[in-house]
């Protein structure tokens, strides 16, 4: 599900309808762990290692809250509708060691996820495809949190028009409704959105009282528009998203590497940054625009950039003084204070 929500009185209809229709569908037994399989069929019994579900979303029908589903071989596991795949409670879904377990989308959403506040959600070694025509790999409008790990995140870069950013083609959009956290770790972002506001990342909480916190270990996001696009501006206040980029790579992404971006009144943005390395973005390695809109960074590498660092609007970026900024291709910037490491 793509972020609109708030926005959009289609996007909200196409929430309310695809809800409706699970909450209607048939009570099935369920199971604490339900398998899937390339050779597997979808039924109201499936998910058994004799006779696995074909598709996750069946196998999310069959499994109790807060259970697991687990790969049993190679395959394409999205479902018929759009979204492939729509997370309305706890679970886990694992593939280890057996080979690619894709969602192949091409067009309308990935994942969607609108569990409950107190759901917490795992994904881990997925391969989730746009076919250069999605829009959202991973949507996440509502859990307690999202924990990502050994996945890899392609080609959503729908060009249809809709929302407050022109298209809609993310990697991953956090567009939380409550409070979330999103976990991602080793994970592969690459070559996701369509125009200057769409990103590897999109990190958006939706008002007052909804807040985004996030941490990006090991990541590489390549070849995206922005990479990381922290955007503040549909929120009124609140405390806004707080993100730690650690030990990550942010490379040859048409704009910038992080963009974090508010207005005078709406949520902050704010962004520490350490031991990561931008290079060869085509915009900033690392933008912090408006008010609010604050990036701490150290122990990290920033090169062959269209520029370095820069701070437009009364963002602020804070250095700790040892970090390497040099041989960008225009200007490399400069922070606006400096702190020491304790």
């Amino acid at each position: 599900m793509t972020k609109w929500i708030a926005k959009c009185p289609l996007m909200l209809a196409r929430v309310a309808i695809m809800l409706g229709a699970l909450h209607a569908a048939p009570s099935y037994a369920t199971f604490a762990k339900v398998w899937v399989a390339y050779n597997g069929t979808d039924s109201a019994g499936c998910g058994q290692p004799a006779t696995p579900c074909a598709t996750f979303q069946q196998a999310q029908a069959n499994l109790a809250a807060g259970g697991e589903i687990s790969v049993l071989t190679p395959g394409e596991y999205g479902g018929t509708g759009s979204p492939k795949l729509n997370i309305v409670k706890s679970l886990s879904i694992t593939n280890d060691a057996t080979g690619e377990a894709g969602i192949l989308v091409g067009g309308g959403d990935g994942i969607s996820i609108t569990a409950g506040p107190g759901d917490i959600i795992g994904l881990r070694g997925l391969v989730i495809d746009g076919q250069a025509g999605g829009n959202s790999g991973i949507g996440i409008i509502n859990a307690s949190a999202v924990h990502i790990q050994n996945c890899v995140i392609r080609n959503f870069q729908d060009a249809a028009p809709g929302g407050n950013h022109g298209n809609s083609a993310f990697g991953i959009a956090l567009v939380p409704a409550g409070k979330t956290q999103l976990f991602v770790t080793d994970t592969l972002i690459y070559n996701n959105g369509q125009n200057s506001l769409t990103s590897g990342i999109l990190i958006e909480p939706q008002n007052a009282n909804s807040s985004a916190d996030v941490v990006l270990d090991r990541v590489h996001l390549e070849n995206n528009v922005d990479g990381i696009l922290i955007y503040g501006p549909v929120a009124s206040g609140g405390s806004g998203s707080h993100v730690v980029v650690r030990d990550s790579v942010i490379s040859g992404n048409a704009g910038n590497g992080i963009r974090a971006f508010t207005q005078p009144g709406k949520s902050p943005a704010f962004a520490f940054v350490e031991r990561s390395s931008f290079l060869k973005n085509g915009a900033n390695g690392i933008l912090a625009d408006g008010p609010g809109a604050t990036v701490l960074v150290r122990q990290s590498t920033i090169t062959r950039n269209g520029a370095g660092v820069a701070t437009v609007n009364g963002g602020q970026l804070i250095s700790f003084g040892d970090n390497a900024n040099a041989n960008n291709i225009g200007p490399e910037g400069v922070a606006t204070g400096f702190r020491s490491a304790f």
